[in-house]
């Protein structure tokens, strides 16, 4: 399969998530919210399964990384990179949030994450200006994600789980 195919599928799937990001703003930015910002926060984390969701690209930033630290090949690299440019998009079309400040971070580290898969895809598994671009890149996108959870909880008093095995519905602020 030539480059150009692939690049195409991923900016018509980037292109897809964006559209259906925009539709969700102007459809959250639309509706009644009521209740106090803090129960408005914990409605959108439990809604959009935030835990799950920073838990997911966060996995799959880390499988890049040991397919890259293994040298598992381009194929690997590629379908592990992939994954995480589809996880970050999918995650970053939940935004915005009912808090400006946590909307930033966690768009930020998507982003990020997206950008860190993006760069990874490319390298093919042996352009290190660009492998070394994605670490940088994921490493940034940890942080931010990480500040992103450290808000929530400060928020809501609680402790977000990020592990990706909770069963979707079981509500992690109950």
């Amino acid at each position: 399969m030539s480059e150009r195919p692939a690049r195409w599928k991923i900016v018509a799937a980037g292109t897809a998530v964006v559209a259906i990001g925009v539709g969700a703003f102007f459809a959250y930015a639309s509706t009644q919210h009521s209740g106090s910002p803090i129960a408005q926060v914990r409605s959108w984390v439990n809604g959009t399964n935030l835990g799950q969701s920073v838990g997911t690209v966060l996995g799959d930033a880390h499988r890049v990384e040991q397919a890259v630290v293994n040298h598992k090949g381009t194929g690997i690299l590629h379908t592990d990179c992939g994954v995480l440019i589809s996880d970050a998009q999918s995650a970053n079309g939940n935004l915005p949030t009912p808090d400006t400040e946590l909307t930033n971070l966690l768009s930020s580290g998507y982003a990020l994450a997206y950008d860190a898969g993006t760069d990874c895809y490319d390298s093919g598994g042996t352009d290190r200006a660009r492998l070394d671009k994605s670490i940088r890149e994921r490493i940034q996108a940890e942080a931010k994600l990480g500040q992103a959870v450290n808000l929530v909880n400060q928020l809501l008093g609680i402790t977000l789980s990020t592990t990706t095995t909770t069963q979707p519905g079981e509500g992690i602020l109950s």
